[in-house]
């Protein structure tokens, strides 16, 4: 899922990093770069967190939904894309049926994006982002 984040930086500090759909949840990083990447290794504690203490998953919204919000006033936004498969609950087996020329564009797209290791991982994700937009 992409989370809205913005990053503000102080003179004489390193950047920090806000996710407002996530409360409680900040990173930082010297640079823009590290900043955005240490966010996600606060998103995945902050999530593990959420999942041990059976709290649901926080939802991102848009961009537009937090700017008019005084608190990220001259902050620069940016969005982090960050997989909440895994914490979405122990995998499922399920049956389903779909045309055989779906199937095989859903095939031929895994097969060539590395980033989808498998059929059921592209489904997965084609599922979040649609109730992602409710």
């Amino acid at each position: 899922m992409k989370f809205p984040v913005v990053l503000h930086k102080d003179p004489n500090s390193d950047y920090g990093v806000t996710v407002p759909d996530v409360p409680g949840s900040f990173s930082a990083g010297v640079t823009m770069d590290e900043a955005l990447e240490n966010t996600l290794e606060a998103l995945a504690l902050h999530f593990e967190g959420l999942m041990a203490d059976g709290e649901p998953l926080p939802q991102p919204q848009s961009l537009e939904a937090h700017q008019g919000n005084p608190d990220y006033a001259g902050g620069v936004w940016a969005v982090v894309d960050f997989d909440v498969t895994p914490y979405l609950g122990k995998a499922v087996r399920f049956n389903a049926t779909l045309p055989e020329h779906l199937l095989a564009r859903i095939d031929a797209y895994v097969r060539n994006h590395p980033a989808q290791k498998s059929r059921s991982g592209f489904l997965a994700e084609a599922s979040l982002k649609m109730l992602q937009q409710g």
